[in-house]
């Protein structure tokens, strides 16, 4: 299937590996040009270089350092000429007791799950719509729909981001840009084998028998970034190899 995106211009957050990783070099697989982004700058180098050498024929941009930095913001939506793509990902705050959670560690799960996520769409949604065209994917979490008690500042923030984006579906189904979230359970990601506490939890009662590969939601993201997909908008996506108890 021809996804129509050869030639588009795609921001991929949090894509030095695991998930985003996998978007952006599903999209540049399609032909979209894109521009990637991580704190690291040589793990995110090294997925440049990885996207140049298999898709020669499109453009790929580095911007190194966090979302919640404005100017980091600011060079991700100018390293190309316009964003008709958005891929909202970052890596979700650390595991804990609400107990221990302070005003600080909220407004920084706030700041990095949340607001940064909604600056990015302010910053290009306008451009979309004057051109007839844009994809936004928010890459959440299964939490949104059935919360973690580990990850209570995760389960918080990306829930309220999933509310806020959709307020905004009505004003843009109509000029062509959509906006779904992806909900992804359990993946072979390092966050996932990094905490024993998630890993315990997504792992238990895995219908699949397996955790996902990334790529598997790679691919999902690039078909809902396509020309196919302009009637698809205000959804949440769960991901999770059938763990989800239920038909809503």
């Amino acid at each position: 299937m021809d996804l129509g995106l050869e030639g588009k211009n795609a921001v991929v957050c949090a894509a030095s590996s695991g998930l985003g990783e996998a978007c952006a070099k599903a999209l540049a697989r399609e032909g979209a040009n894109v521009v990637v982004n991580a704190r690291g700058e040589e793990r995110l180098e090294k997925v440049a270089e990885a996207i140049r050498a298999e898709c020669p024929d499109v453009r790929v941009e580095t911007v190194v350092g966090s979302v919640t930095d404005d100017g980091v913001r600011r060079a991700l939506v100018e390293a190309l000429e316009q964003v008709d793509i958005l891929v909202n990902n970052a890596g979700g705050p650390p595991p804990g007791d609400f107990r221990d959670w302070d005003r600080e560690a909220w407004l920084a799960a706030i700041d990095q799950n949340m607001l940064s996520a909604i600056e990015l769409i302010r910053m290009t949604i306008d451009g979309m719509a004057e051109r007839g065209f844009g994809r936004i994917v928010n890459i959440t979490s299964s939490a949104v729909r059935v919360p973690i008690p580990v990850i209570g500042l995760s389960n918080a923030t990306r829930a309220g981001l999933t509310n806020f984006v959709f307020g905004l579906v009505p004003e843009f189904a109509g000029r062509n840009v959509t906006i779904n979230n992806l909900l992804p359970g359990p993946f072979d990601t390092g966050r996932l084998r990094g905490s024993k506490e998630i890993t315990r939890h997504l792992t238990r009662n895995n219908a699949a028998g397996r955790v996902g590969n990334p790529d598997e939601l790679g691919a999902m993201c690039a078909f809902l970034c396509s020309r196919h997909t302009g009637y698809l908008t205000g959804q949440n996506i769960l991901m999770d190899g059938g763990m989800y108890p239920g038909n809503f």
